[in-house]
């Protein structure tokens, strides 16, 4: 029974069934498609799969527009998932997919528009090849964000979940493990371009009761654009960090009994 439990929790977000119903299957289609099509640079193909706010992120940190997408070749940090570690996550209308192999790391949101799932965000980073030597930051009073951000939210889910941000980086830089963890998902991810490894919940929580950041820690917010569909919210900004390289991030907030927490965090260096 454990042994279910935990598969629940970690593969499927908690949804009833443990096997991926038809529209998860699509998703899945979809994300097999985009990678097949993205190969060979199959324009028409891609155009039905890249929602118009799709962004792609490269491990260089750089970030293009559906429309730029669609205009160069693309290329990718892992060229051939065969031998990746594949995680995939379904919050209703959103679909997280994550790919790890050694070093390198790739983040795809899928939402779903009118019936049909959209690539929302392509991000990939490249993870240190040893421990950090320091930890960006939001500096030792962290005004933005723990006491304030400059995001201005349109509606209830944006302000609920900007609200949930800075309580979680207000607790990530006390090292409050306690209050941390009520902010995050069991199935929580980080990763970071600052790290030399993924951080889960626990291990973000253990850094804390070490004093230690990992590699990620709060870092001021420039810019963020959400968006919402029902109980989960996709989150892209833009960071500068007291030193170091401008991050640029995406985060996904999902809504459990009544509270926003963070599913994943993935930060990539703007080189």
């Amino acid at each position: 029974m454990k042994k279910a439990a935990t598969l629940c929790i970690l593969v499927v977000s908690c949804l009833p069934a443990q096997t991926p119903t038809n529209d998860d299957k699509t998703l899945l289609a979809a994300d097999r498609a985009f990678i097949e099509a993205a190969s060979k640079f199959d324009g028409k193909t891609l155009e039905t799969l890249l929602d118009d706010d799709f962004t792609w992120t490269t491990q260089q940190g750089t970030t293009q527009s559906r429309k730029d997408s669609l205009q160069g070749k693309m290329t990718f940090a892992i060229p051939n998932e065969s031998a990746a570690q594949m995680h995939s996550y379904w919050y209703g209308q959103v679909g997280v997919v994550q790919a790890d192999l050694a070093r390198a790391h790739e983040l795809r949101v899928w939402v779903k528009r009118a019936g049909a799932w959209k690539l929302l965000v392509y991000q990939e980073l490249i993870s240190l090849e040893t421990p950090p030597t320091f930890s960006p930051a939001a500096g030792k009073d962290c005004e933005n964000p723990c006491k304030h951000i400059p995001f201005r939210p349109s509606n209830e889910a944006e302000r609920d979940v900007a609200i949930a941000y800075s309580k979680l980086e207000t607790a990530a830089t006390a090292k409050n493990a306690a209050a941390f963890g009520i902010l995050e998902g069991d199935e929580f991810i980080a990763a970071s371009s600052y790290s030399n490894k993924l951080s889960t919940k626990q291990d973000r929580m253990n850094d804390f009761d070490h004093a230690k950041n990992g590699g990620v820690a709060p870092t001021p917010l420039m810019s963020a654009r959400m968006f919402a569909f029902g109980d989960a919210v996709v989150m892209k900004s833009e960071h500068t960090p007291d030193r170091g390289n401008p991050l640029h991030v995406t985060r996904m907030w999902v809504k459990r009994d009544g509270n926003w927490v963070e599913t994943l965090s993935y930060q990539t260096a703007v080189q």
